[in-house]
């Protein structure tokens, strides 16, 4: 399971590296964030990539960390967990409530990055989510709300690309059955 987690967060930093709202540039500070600062200016996206590859655990109160603790001490890591905290949602009905904000900006402009960085941190905790529980209705409410925001996430990077008439599709995988017996 692990390696699975870390080539999904190895997919995170691809689709970070892929924003073009999320690309770092020089004499930018990494962080302004993780104390004292606004949670809004996101981390460039090889500080994610880092962080995500280092490995996320789930404890039983349904809360993520960073499992480097020396990578966690960092300003990033420090802000990355206010941002698992208090900004991606630890149960369903909170992720499908993002969920349900996002699909209402579809039709606008691609998301700020806030927005997009949020996208994606709620799809990796979906996952960590889907590999946590035991039940298959609740590993298959989770893979649906992880599918959703992968197509959000489709949806938001081919704006400006893509025809409104169409619009990407993860239909191949979204039908995939439970791999859980």
């Amino acid at each position: 399971m692990a390696a699975t987690l870390q080539v999904l967060a190895c997919l995170v930093g691809v689709l970070c590296l892929s924003n073009p709202a999320t690309q770092h540039h020089a004499g930018q500070p990494l962080d302004s964030a993780s104390v004292g600062g606004s949670l809004q200016e996101p981390e460039a996206p090889e500080v994610m990539f880092e962080l995500l590859w280092a490995g996320l655990e789930l404890d039983v109160m349904g809360q993520l960390h960073i499992q480097d603790e020396e990578l966690a001490s960092t300003h990033p890591g420090r802000r990355l967990r206010l941002l698992l905290q208090h900004h991606v949602p630890r149960d369903l009905k909170g992720a499908e409530q993002q969920l349900q904000q996002l699909q209402d900006l579809r039709k606008g402009p691609p998301l700020s990055t806030w927005d997009f960085e949020h996208l994606l941190l709620t799809g990796l905790s979906c996952i960590y989510r889907l590999h946590a529980a035991s039940e298959a209705e609740e590993r298959g409410l989770w893979a649906r709300v992880f599918t959703l925001l992968a197509q959000e996430t489709l949806w938001d990077l081919c704006k400006g690309f893509c025809s409104q008439d169409q619009p990407p599709s993860l239909e191949p995988w979204a039908s995939i059955p439970d791999p859980f017996p």
